[in-house]
């Protein structure tokens, strides 16, 4: 059974200000198979998700959720928990490769550790801690997912080009923080599948420095990506709990 099978579908999409989690929103309120959203974001809503909210009402709600601080991910919990009883798929689409002065590290030499904790808090723990306060409203009786956006160089197995060591490494934290949660939701939230996804390259603010070496054929628009996705996250079934799918629905290396 799909997670869009229920009778009303609500979905939390967390870094839903642009990119990926903006095409998520956009295309989850299509069609009437959604019947909540609720979309954070961290510091002001971007225009394009004020004009959606604007839009849709009744469907749409934003949270301010910074996932760095554990405090707004329990308040913004808790501001869901006063509308709806359950969350059938949970979205984290948070992902921090550069910027300002952070960039890809290309050597050993350019390894900061103060880069190296903004990209664990970012693209890892945010993801975990979330984990953690959104369990209850997925313990219920419907198929739910929870699915984090993460990348294929957070693969250990499938690196073979180096650098990117912040990247890289809190993705495949991320992986492995995913991977646990899986099976502590196996005991506590049976119904609930829990995955890590690549989406592919997407021509997103955060690719845009690296797309020259990307072929056409590899770079996706937005939209491409999260119909993609989505396709992957309705074929799910139970024993693909806690893997890591790439956009084609193919498993990814550990």
């Amino acid at each position: 059974m799909s997670v869009f099978e229920s009778e009303s579908v609500n979905v939390l999409v967390v870094g839903a200000n642009r990119g990926i989690g903006l095409g998520f929103v956009q295309n989850l309120l299509q069609g009437d198979r959604v019947g909540r959203v609720y979309a954070t974001y961290r510091n002001l809503a971007s225009a394009e998700l004020t004009t959606l909210q604007e839009q849709h009402p009744q469907r749409l709600s934003l949270i301010s959720m910074d996932i760095t601080d554990e405090l707004q991910i329990t308040q913004g919990i808790a501001q869901i928990k006063h509308q709806v009883n359950k969350l059938h798929l949970v979205l984290y689409c948070v992902g921090f490769l550069h910027e300002g002065s952070i960039q890809p590290e290309k050597s050993l030499q350019q390894i900061r550790a103060e880069h190296l904790l903004r990209y664990f808090q970012v693209n890892s723990i945010g993801a975990v801690l979330l984990a953690k306060h959104v369990l209850p409203l997925l313990k219920h009786g419907d198929r739910s997912v929870f699915a984090c956006i993460s990348a294929k160089v957070g693969s250990i197995g499938d690196n073979h080009l180096g650098g990117w060591y912040g990247y890289r490494a809190s993705k495949a934290a991320l992986n492995m923080f995913v991977r646990t949660t899986a099976i502590e939701y196996s005991r506590k939230s049976p119904r609930t599948l829990v995955v890590v996804l690549h989406p592919g390259t997407t021509d997103t603010r955060l690719s845009q420095p690296f797309q020259r070496s990307v072929s056409p054929d590899k770079l996706f628009s937005v939209e491409r990506s999260v119909t993609q996705l989505l396709k992957v996250i309705e074929g799910l079934q139970p024993n693909d709990s806690g893997q890591f799918f790439s956009w084609d629905g193919s498993r990814l290396p550990w």
